[in-house]
């Protein structure tokens, strides 16, 4: 069986992203893609998990799974979502780490599931607009437990993805930046449900709509109609140009709250993000979905 794991990352439109792939569900259900509702099994997955870091699960722990998740529903790919696969954005960063139990608990999952195909599908975000956000919501905000000497240029997503690709070495991960969603959306649920990269499908601009005035959306949908052959990379460009012009300001600015930082330290760490992210894209069993 493959099956699809979309591990968040925290404040990258993620319940978005599985509810547009879930408007596709009876679609994909004729060729054998499941999509369950993330409440069927999101707790009984982090359960597993936990118990996991005290002691091996069951032999059957894999069939168990399973039969909750799918209800005897025949199946040759699953797509599960869970931001919290990583742990919670409580704990998101620990001693200037970034999810620093992601790989164990990714080794956990290639334990759990050692004859299927497991694939991971993550959005990443700049350090300089996540970091304020996860520290909003951390457990202990104190100086020792969230930083421990290290400081926001160590927060990189290189570091993390190469650990968990050493951890489950056989799991192949596709990484985006949420700050291409809008151009992207579509690509990352036809790449999610492992189908051709020109299907039609349901949501495709399921982000875009949420992002760019109604004004715009319709001029938007107006030229798809009239321009029915245009390429993906011509579709990205017309999207780039109206939202120049319609896109919802209070939508895509953000406002950053974060004791000490300056403007200048923003426009570093965004710097720092762009090379990363490169060298993401460069890592082995990585690929990286750009506009």
């Amino acid at each position: 069986m493959q099956l699809v794991l979309q591990t968040g990352a925290h404040f990258t439109e993620q319940e978005r992203l599985i509810k547009s792939v879930l408007r596709n569900k009876d679609d994909f259900a004729k060729r054998g893609i499941i999509v369950p509702g993330p409440n069927s099994y999101r707790r009984l997955v982090r359960d597993t998990l936990n118990a996991m870091s005290r002691a091996p699960a069951s032999p059957d722990a894999r069939d168990v799974l399973l039969e909750v998740i799918l209800d005897d529903t025949p199946a040759d790919r699953v797509i599960l979502s869970d931001a919290n696969f990583f742990r919670t954005a409580g704990t998101a960063i620990q001693k200037g780490v970034l999810y620093p139990a992601a790989a164990d608990r990714m080794a956990h999952m290639a334990e759990l599931f050692p004859d299927d195909d497991l694939e991971i599908f993550l959005a990443i975000r700049n350090p300089a607009t996540l970091i304020p956000l996860l520290h909003d919501n951390a457990i202990d905000k104190s100086d020792q437990a969230f930083w421990d000497g290290r400081g926001p240029f160590d927060i990189r997503w290189s570091d993390t993805i190469a650990d968990i690709r050493e951890a489950a070495p056989r799991v192949p991960i596709t990484v985006w930046c949420v700050e291409d969603t809008p151009f992207i959306w579509g690509q990352v649920i036809r790449e999610m449900a492992g189908i051709d990269p020109q299907e039609k499908i349901v949501g495709s601009f399921d982000l875009l709509a949420s992002i760019m005035s109604k004004e715009g959306m319709e001029r938007f949908r107006s030229y798809l109609h009239s321009h029915p052959d245009m390429s993906e990379v011509q579709k990205r460009r017309v999207i780039a140009a109206l939202l120049d012009k319609f896109a919802i300001e209070d939508k895509i600015e953000e406002e950053l709250d974060m004791p000490g930082w300056t403007e200048e330290l923003v426009d570093d760490l965004t710097a720092a993000y762009d090379e990363d992210v490169f060298h993401v894209g460069r890592l082995p069993g990585v690929t990286l979905i750009a506009p």
